[in-house]
């Protein structure tokens, strides 16, 4: 009878360290998703390389934390994008780092935005925000042709030349998404959308290569595999820094580059609107400019700095802050090619 009791004693106390597991465990899991919900969402298309360091930086600096959300190379601007409009019933997303601003200006025409002019949005010249201030940019990448400097001279003359014959050694990425999609949309404002489709059917009858991302392009120019291709400075300065013969030419339409800055918004709905404009205010400080100038992307900053900060990479292209071709007013042109497109390429 006592061997009984000790067993049924024994077998309570496995009961309770059970309990005891579990309840612990339950505990913990409360905790860490109560963590996470009092976390700033953030979705995020600029390369997390470059961008986690910033946001890691923000929540040391403020205590508060941050949730991101990255999207893929290949369709990440767009594929965020729609993530927002899908989810405008019911919004996850508290601030959006887009890595251009077209996007984020539909999304201000779809209304799925709210207005934010803190110390950061004054600090950005007129021509790089929205003027109601939906959405203000900062740190841009240049459009640029980059050449294989063991294959081609790098000068608008031969530029020119290869662009005007057969293009089976030119690299393009695919144009529905990124920052191809705002060349074509500024394309499609200069030229009329009859003339870029002319453009474009040209340009793939011709045997142009496309790739599924810039990046892709980048390496097939740097390998030799193509001699010239389209695409922004920061996947160029890649190559120079794995020290491949590259050049970088500034892509010009009507006279003006194709200066591509990042943006940030706060999503209407947010929750948590203190953080957000905390959040927002940092993105679009000279702190942020500055560290993402130095950093392997070499963007361009927008507003004042202390330029003596800056690589001499970056300075490089300081004059063509005041030449870019303005992007706040396309969103009907980005519509228009991007039916256009998807017509093209999602049939």
């Amino acid at each position: 009878m006592n061997q009984k009791s000790g067993g049924g004693l024994f077998s309570g106390w496995i009961i309770l360290a059970i309990v005891e597991v579990v309840v612990v465990v339950a505990v913990g899991l409360v905790f860490f998703y109560q963590q996470q919900s009092d976390a700033l969402v953030v979705y995020c298309a600029h390369d997390a390389v470059f961008s986690e360091e910033i946001l890691k930086a923000f929540e040391q600096k403020t205590g508060i934390k941050v949730d991101p959300r990255f999207d893929t190379e290949a369709t990440k601007s767009l594929g965020l994008t729609n993530l927002i409009i899908r989810e405008q019933d019911h919004p996850r997303c508290d601030v959006f780092w887009n890595n251009q601003t077209l996007g984020t200006a539909a999304l201000k025409e779809q209304g799925l935005l709210d207005p934010y002019q803190g110390d950061g949005y004054q600090r950005i010249p007129d021509e790089f925000k929205d003027p109601d201030g939906y959405w203000t940019g900062f740190a841009a990448r240049l459009r640029v042709y980059i050449t294989n400097s063991d294959k081609i001279k790098n000068t608008p003359e031969n530029v020119e030349q290869i662009l005007s014959g057969p293009l089976d050694h030119v690299a393009i990425a695919k144009p529905l998404y990124g920052t191809t999609l705002t060349h074509y949309t500024v394309l499609c404002d200069a030229w009329g959308l009859e003339r870029l489709k002319a453009w474009h059917q040209s340009l793939q009858e011709r045997g142009i290569i496309e790739t599924s991302g810039n990046a892709s392009v980048k390496n097939l120019v740097a390998s030799g595999t193509c001699e010239l291709g389209f695409t922004d400075t920061d996947d160029y300065f890649v190559a120079v820094d794995e020290a491949k013969p590259v050049a970088a030419l500034p892509i010009t339409v009507n006279e003006k580059v194709i200066l591509i800055p990042n943006s940030v918004a706060i999503i209407k709905g947010t929750k948590k609107r203190t953080q957000a404009e905390t959040l927002m205010d940092y993105l679009l400080s000279e702190e942020v400019e500055i560290k993402l100038a130095q950093s392997q992307s070499r963007q361009i900053p927008l507003g004042s700095v202390d330029w003596d900060l800056v690589p001499e990479a970056v300075k490089q292209y300081r004059s063509y802050v005041e030449k870019a071709y303005p992007l706040t007013n396309l969103v009907k042109q980005r519509e228009e090619t991007l039916a256009w497109l998807k017509s093209e390429y999602l049939k």
